[in-house]
């Protein structure tokens, strides 16, 4: 039998991070993230889908209730996670499974699409899943949030609190894909939105609520949304909280040396 590649400890992290379930607050960003999966997918028809690292399955939930495919499977490191995505009954769901963090329990283009989304941040060894990935399905979307910023030197602390132990920029996961031969066919960026972050002020960090605090919140928020209109794609990458792609694996190798 093979040894797991998921170090021990990380697999307890997430092991306990999903018995400390907070339903609200997960369903909320699942439901932005689910909406950058079907839109970056538009004009493309996907009958299987897998999600690798389903967490509690609340994407797969509200992809499901969307009706975005008519099959959906799940594979996910943490048992309590897999107990979650178990009991919401999600319609549509054919398997859920454990597995080791890098093989995935399928044959070879299995699936016609695989959702990665907020995972390759807290992925070991990264290269090792997007191999696995372009072995079992033809497309992929991959979402990661956009960690690099000035002085991120002083953020460690921070990224790791939150699991995130690779960080990205649009540039380097392009480039990343790029040299493990997959094809960017479609990408969107997006911002953090007022309502999450309302949420994350008033009750992940019980601040009291105030007209003044949201009125903050929503300038904020008008004013980073102008600056991308006026500015541009590039702008827009720099300003961005996260990034989402569509790739197909390409049809040859890329070359090196």
């Amino acid at each position: 039998m093979q040894q797991n590649i998921v170090s021990d400890s990380v697999k307890t992290a997430y092991d306990e991070f999903y018995q400390k379930h907070d339903e609200a607050w997960r369903m909320l960003g699942a439901k932005y993230k689910a909406q950058h999966i079907i839109d970056v997918c538009k004009g493309h028809d996907f009958k299987k889908v897998l999600e690798v690292g389903a967490g509690d399955g609340s994407i797969l939930k509200l992809l499901a209730e969307k009706n975005f495919a008519p099959e959906y499977h799940a594979v996910e490191i943490s048992e309590s996670g897999v107990g979650h995505i178990k009991a919401r009954n999600i319609p549509d769901l054919k398997s859920v499974q454990i597995f080791d963090g890098y093989r995935l329990p399928f044959e070879d283009n299995s699936f016609d699409l695989i959702i990665l989304s907020h995972v390759l941040e807290h992925v070991e060894h990264e290269r090792l899943l997007l191999r696995e990935l372009s072995r079992v399905a033809g497309y992929c979307v991959i979402e990661v949030p956009l960690d690099y910023r000035a002085n991120v030197d002083k953020r460690i602390k921070h990224f790791l609190a939150y699991g995130h132990i690779n960080i990205y920029t649009p540039t380097s996961l392009r480039y990343l894909l790029k040299t493990e031969s997959f094809d960017v066919v479609a990408d969107l960026t997006s911002m953090i939105e007022p309502e999450v972050t309302k949420f994350n002020t008033y009750i992940n960090q019980k601040k009291p609520k105030s007209m003044l605090t949201d009125l903050k919140i929503s300038t904020e928020y008008a004013v980073k949304k102008g600056l991308i209109a006026l500015m541009g794609k590039k702008r827009n990458e720099q300003m961005a909280n996260a990034y989402t792609i569509l790739c197909k694996k390409a049809d040859h190798q890329v070359e090196i040396f």
